[in-house]
């Protein structure tokens, strides 16, 4: 006999007390049902119910079978409910978060065309450079750049960007080139305010070396596309991923400083709470992300 059957008539019979509600419930017949609870108790040698001619209720073994019994039956409810959830057409509502110029730069457009391919999928995208909490804030997903915190929450890499140094060439011209991680002390520097280092820039000089260099400019924002502004306009120097100064770079606005030292290399995750990804809406977009960014490498952001 099928053991998952064998459990539920054990299990219907506990809940309901005898054999002929555990019957009713189930659709069989009561001869069935005790067929079922005998063939388990004969299989695990052991009895499981006391019967009496009034009442059946559980053995002390039987009790804690009845615990363990419970829940294989909701786990395998829960796995019967997702294979079927995860065949669904994907639909309803999704709160997202992102980081303001990645959403409006990138995220935009991909959610522009999600939007074209699932017309039963609504997005709510909220752009934040903060950090969320988003189980407690009610996000079903953010996009976060950078190395990720040990969490709960689950996270799929989407892509790559990098970190790099960056001033007009009117500025450096002005001020000169920095040569080394010592030379920033003389310099503006243009800071991203949302750093977890605080005032300070942790970098890594051309031979490897790490310093920590205070932040001493005349600007400091938590959004990364007026640092470019200002960074382009002459103020200084600003740490700043390629997603954002690519086109930059590439116009000539802004040129890379110590470009010999190497860049910091940063993911791009969608991170999202362990149980979601079961909604078809949320794997939708997961996986409609993880395609639109593939080939979208640390030097390679149109703008």
């Amino acid at each position: 006999m099928d053991r998952l059957t064998e459990m539920e008539a054990f299990v219907q019979v506990v809940d309901h007390g005898g054999f002929t509600e555990a019957a009713r419930r189930m659709g069989l017949s009561k001869s069935a049902i005790s067929k079922h609870v005998s063939a388990l108790e004969a299989r695990l040698a052991v009895r499981l119910l006391n019967r009496t001619t009034r009442r059946v209720s559980p053995t002390e073994v039987g009790l804690a079978y009845y615990d363990r019994a419970r829940t294989v039956l909701s786990d395998a409810a829960e796995a019967d409910e997702m294979v079927t959830a995860m065949q669904a057409t994907p639909k309803g509502s999704l709160r997202i978060s992102a980081p303001m110029s990645f959403g409006v730069k990138h995220l935009s457009p991909a959610i522009a065309s999600f939007l074209q391919a699932y017309p039963d999928v609504d997005v709510h995208m909220v752009l934040d450079d903060r950090y969320v909490e988003i189980v407690a804030e009610g996000f079903d997903l953010a996009v976060r750049v950078g190395v990720l915190e040990d969490s709960s929450l689950k996270a799929r890499k989407l892509a790559e960007t990098a970190r790099r140094l960056v001033a007009a060439p009117a500025y450096l011209e002005r001020m000169g080139e920095p040569r080394s991680l010592e030379d920033l002390h003389r310099h503006q520097l243009l800071h991203y305010s949302n750093l977890a280092t605080g005032n300070f820039w942790r970098l890594r000089g051309p031979s490897g070396e790490e310093r920590q260099i205070r932040v001493g400019g005349r600007l400091t924002a938590n959004n990364g596309d007026s640092l470019m502004k200002a960074a382009e306009m002459g103020l200084g120097i600003a740490q700043l991923p390629s997603f954002i100064i690519c086109e930059a770079i590439e116009a000539g606005r802004l040129v890379e400083v110590m470009p010999d030292r190497g860049a910091e290399k940063l993911g791009i995750f969608a991170v999202y709470p362990e149980g979601r990804f079961a909604q078809p809406k949320l794997r939708a977009f997961i996986d409609f992300l993880a395609e639109h960014f593939k080939d979208l490498g640390p030097d390679h952001w149109p703008g």
